[in-house]
């Protein structure tokens, strides 16, 4: 049992140890791996949302599916953009941000949810922030 306590102690000390753009690095990855992968796979059941409610209607009208079909290519693609950031934050970064653009882009012509489209904002801003730590020697642990 001790040693147990031992191990998850010496664990949390050493991710509060670690530098604040490491840990910053750290919590962004985890935040932009899990999110797109979770929303992504939402896309399928709705569990959350009603996703067709958020699309444009010119959406459908220059992809010509439904659109419950256009949203499970928007759930494949958040997937693919969350694996991206877990395995290469650098580029999966930046292709969450593009794609946090092409939603904003989205609610802004859909006319409404304008709310959803300032915390994507914020999103796409924290995104971009990722692939700078991303490339820094502190925070990918390199440096030192």
């Amino acid at each position: 049992m001790k040693t147990q306590e031992t191990t998850a102690h010496a664990g949390a000390g050493r991710i509060a140890a670690m530098d604040p753009a490491r840990q910053a690095c750290l919590l962004l990855r985890t935040v932009f791996t899990a999110a797109p992968v979770l929303f992504g796979l939402d896309k399928f059941t709705n569990v959350l949302a009603d996703w067709t409610d958020y699309l444009a209607p010119v959406a459908t009208a220059v992809v010509p599916v439904t659109p419950q079909a256009f949203m499970y290519g928007v759930g494949i693609v958040e997937i693919i953009a969350g694996i991206a950031v877990a395995v290469r934050p650098r580029f999966g970064s930046v292709l969450v941000a593009v794609w946090l653009l092409g939603i904003i882009v989205n609610l802004l012509v859909l006319g409404s949810f304008f709310d959803v489209a300032l915390r994507d904002f914020g999103l796409l801003v924290a995104a971009l922030a990722l692939n700078r730590l991303a490339g820094s020697t502190a925070a990918s642990g390199r440096g030192r």
